[in-house]
């Protein structure tokens, strides 16, 4: 059991989230960074899908009332187990009593918490673990959680000899970013796919989304990512029915600011599309903060298929590292 010493106001219950409902109107939700949940349940032999935690800017403060294996990962914060640092992307076996604490660090918006056993045991509603925190079902009673709840696994901890602490490189240092002709340092660079209404946008505005920078604002949330920057302009009023949309879809609304879906977005919209970030980086939009400045790369289907095959072998390779850990006899760190 794991016991909620302190968190911030948004922590929550998520795995990978619900398949298959867009119809009912239910969006697949889940964790907003995909790659670093997937990551921290294979660092402690979980399969991918098991539930964790998604900390929202911490600090956070957990203890454990038994022994287990535990990984953080997502965004660089300073992570210390009864006062001992510890490295980012990590995975350490904790003992009852122990306390975990973790504090906001240079970059990134969230961390993910996996625990040993399959992950955190909460209810599962439509064939998810997932909270669903802006319509309140699933995870954690349907909420978020607060100072003093205690959660379980899955499975009864196997005891046993214990590998040790281990990590591996986190994915920012692996994963190739994408490029842009006029990025500055710090600043977010995300492939985008046109969409349906992209030629309703004037050729000022498209060439615009395509060349400035566009910052993310402090409204932004699990719902969708609110831009600021010169409003785009369309070419004439165009009325549109409501229609289905999809995580990562950039909608343009009246006041010409686009705004990206992201993982608790409406299943359905009528604003006019101008894009789609690909689904291999929207983990990095996971972690900008705001007050980040976007820039949109122009890609394709193509392209955006040969950028999730770099991270289904990032995680392939860490699988396989953890199952050979012992052989390997040293820390996986940099072996990645």
């Amino acid at each position: 059991m794991i016991e909620i010493v302190s968190t911030p106001p948004f922590s929550s219950v998520q795995d990978l989230g619900r398949d298959g409902y867009r119809r009912l109107g239910i969006v697949r939700g889940g964790v907003m960074d995909r790659l670093a949940m997937v990551t921290a349940n294979l660092l402690v032999g979980n399969q991918p899908t098991a539930a964790g935690l998604e900390i929202e800017m911490p600090p956070v403060r957990i203890r454990f009332h038994q022994a287990m294996r535990v990984a953080v990962t997502g965004a660089y914060c300073e992570v210390s187990l009864d006062g001992v640092r510890l490295a980012p992307w990590w995975s350490f076996p904790v003992q009852p009593g122990q306390l975990l604490n973790i504090v906001p660090g240079r970059s990134g918006m969230r961390c993910y918490l996996a625990f040993s056993g399959e992950g955190i045991d909460v209810p599962v509603v439509l064939g998810s673990r997932a909270t669903h925190l802006r319509v309140g079902f699933g995870g954690f009673e349907g909420r978020a959680l607060q100072a003093g709840d205690r959660l379980h696994t899955c499975q009864p901890q196997v005891t046993g000899r214990d590998p040790g602490p281990f990590g591996v490189a986190p994915a920012p240092r692996i994963v190739s970013a994408a490029c842009h002709p006029t990025a500055l340092p710090g600043e977010l660079v995300l492939r985008v796919i046109p969409a349906a209404e992209y030629a309703l946008f004037s050729d000022e505005s498209q060439a615009r989304f395509f060349s400035a920078g566009w910052k993310v604002t402090s409204s932004s949330n699990r719902q969708g990512a609110r831009l600021e920057g010169d409003p785009l302009q369309i070419r004439q009023k165009t009325e549109m029915r409501s229609h289905g949309i999809a995580t990562g879809v950039i909608q343009v609304p009246p006041s010409g600011l686009p705004m990206i879906q992201l993982a608790d977005a409406n299943s359905a919209g009528g604003y006019p599309k101008m894009g789609v970030v690909i689904e291999a980086d929207l983990w990095r939009l996971a972690q900008a903060r705001p007050g980040t400045v976007l820039k949109f790369a122009r890609t394709t289907p193509a392209e955006a298929q040969s950028a999730q095959a770099e991270l289904d072998k990032y995680l392939r390779d860490i699988q396989w590292l953890v199952e050979n850990r012992q052989r390997l006899g040293s820390p996986l760190e940099n072996i990645t």
